[in-house]
C-alpha cells in the first residue's frame, strides 16, 4: 500500500468519524435529556468551592463519551467486519490489527462500559454516597483491564521492552506487566481528572493522539496512527457541541476508556517515558490532586490549593472558565509537538 494512500485512509477515518459523531450528538444529547441523565454537583458541605463555581451546571446531561467511542467503533467495527465478509485482500480500509489496534480497541469497549455503568449509577444515585460505583470497586475493574492488557503484551505479543529517549531500550521481563498497568492506571485516572471544565479534557485528548498519530505513522504503525486519527475526528465533533456552554458531558464513560486508550497507544509505540511530556496537563492535574492529599494528611487539613484538581485552583483564584480552557490546550499542543519532536530526534 502507498504512502499517499496510507495518509488517504488516515484522514479519511477522522472525517468518516468526525461525521458520525457530529450528526449523532443532537439525538444522543435529546435521549439524555429525556431520561434525566443529568449531572450531579456535589454538595456546598462536601465541596463548597467546587458547588460555588459549578451549580449552575447542574442537570446538564452527562455519559456523553459515548458520542466519542461509540462513533469510532461503529465506524471501525463496519469496516472490520465488511473486510471479514468481502475479503481482506479486497477491502484495504480495514484498520484492525492483531499487533496494532486489538489491545486498544478491546480496553477501549471494555473501560467505555464500566464507565458508563459507573455514569448511570451516578446520576440515577444508586450506590454509596449519592451514587456510582465503590472506589474500590472501579480500581478493581479498571485494573483488571489494563492487566488483561498487559498480559496480552507479554504473552502473545512476546514484548517486554521499554524504550529509554536517546538511552536505548531496556528488557523489564516480568516487570513489564506492573509497569505496563501503572501506565494505563495512571492514565486511565489523571485524563478523568482534567475532565472538570468545558471542552477542557477533548481538546488536550485531540494534541495527545495527534502527536501519537504521528509517532505511530513514523514507526510504519499505520492502523494505529489511523485509529487515533479516528478518536480525533469524534474528539473534534464533542468539542463542537462541549465548547463553553457545554450541551452535555463526557463522563467517565468517555474520560476512563480515552485515558485508557491513551496509555495503551503510548506502550505500543513503545513511548511511555514521551506520555507524560505529551500530556503534561494531565500530568499537572493528577500531581496536584496527590499534593492536595499528602499536604491535607500531613499539615493538620491545610491545602496547597484552594481545590483541586489545578483547574479547580484556578477557577477560584479568579480565572474564566474560557481562559482556562485555552490556556491548556496550548499548553497540550506546545508540548505534543515537543514530545514529537524528542521522538523524531531520538530516531
Amino acid at each position: 500500500m502507498s504512502l499517499t494512500w496510507e495518509i488517504v485512509r488516515i484522514i479519511a477515518f477522522a472525517f468518516v468519524c468526525f461525521l458520525v459523531a457530529v450528526i449523532s450528538t443532537p439525538y444522543v444529547v435529546r435521549w439524555l435529556k429525556k431520561h434525566k441523565m443529568g449531572k450531579t454537583i456535589r454538595d456546598s458541605s462536601a465541596a463548597p468551592i467546587m458547588n460555588q463555581l459549578h451549580a449552575a451546571k447542574a442537570g446538564t446531561p452527562t455519559m456523553g463519551g459515548v458520542v466519542i467511542w461509540g462513533s469510532v467503533a461503529l465506524v471501525v467495527g463496519a469496516v472490520w467486519m465488511l473486510s471479514m465478509i468481502v475479503g481482506q485482500n479486497w477491502l484495504d480500509w480495514n484498520i484492525v490489527s492483531r499487533t496494532q489496534t486489538y489491545v486498544p480497541f478491546g480496553a477501549m469497549i471494555a473501560a467505555a462500559l464500566v464507565g458508563l455503568l459507573d455514569d448511570y449509577l451516578n446520576v440515577k444515585k444508586i450506590g454509596p454516597k449519592g451514587g456510582g460505583l465503590r472506589v474500590r470497586h472501579r480500581l478493581i475493574a479498571y485494573t483488571s483491564i489494563a492487566l488483561i492488557c498487559a498480559l496480552w503484551f507479554y504473552a502473545k505479543l512476546d514484548w517486554s521492552i521499554v524504550h529509554v529517549p536517546f538511552v536505548g531500550n531496556y528488557d523489564l521481563g516480568w516487570m513489564y506487566i506492573p509497569f505496563f498497568i501503572f501506565i494505563i492506571v495512571a492514565s486511565q485516572h489523571s485524563v478523568n481528572l482534567t475532565d472538570g471544565l468545558d471542552g477542557l479534557v477533548g481538546g488536550t485528548l485531540m494534541a495527545a493522539f495527534g502527536a501519537f498519530a504521528a509517532i505511530a505513522f513514523s514507526q510504519g504503525r499505520m492502523d494505529l496512527a489511523a485509529f487515533c486519527a479516528a478518536i480525533i475526528g469524534a474528539l473534534l465533533a464533542f468539542l463542537w457541541h462541549n465548547i463553553t456552554p457545554a450541551a452535555f458531558f463526557m463522563g467517565d464513560t468517555g474520560a476512563m476508556s480515552l485515558g485508557t486508550v491513551l496509555g495503551i497507544v503510548a506502550m505500543l509505540t513503545n513511548q511511555p517515558l514521551l506520555l507524560p511530556i505529551i500530556g503534561l496537563p494531565f500530568v499537572i492535574e493528577s500531581m496536584s490532586v496527590i499534593i492536595q492529599v499528602i499536604s491535607k494528611k500531613l499539615r493538620n487539613g491545610k491545602k496547597i490549593f484552594k481545590s483541586s484538581p489545578f483547574h479547580h485552583h484556578l477557577e477560584a483564584i479568579g480565572w474564566g472558565e474560557p481562559k482556562i480552557v485555552m490556556r491548556f490546550w496550548v499548553v497540550s499542543f506546545i508540548f505534543a509537538i515537543i514530545g514529537v519532536m524528542i521522538n523524531i530526534i531520538d530516531k
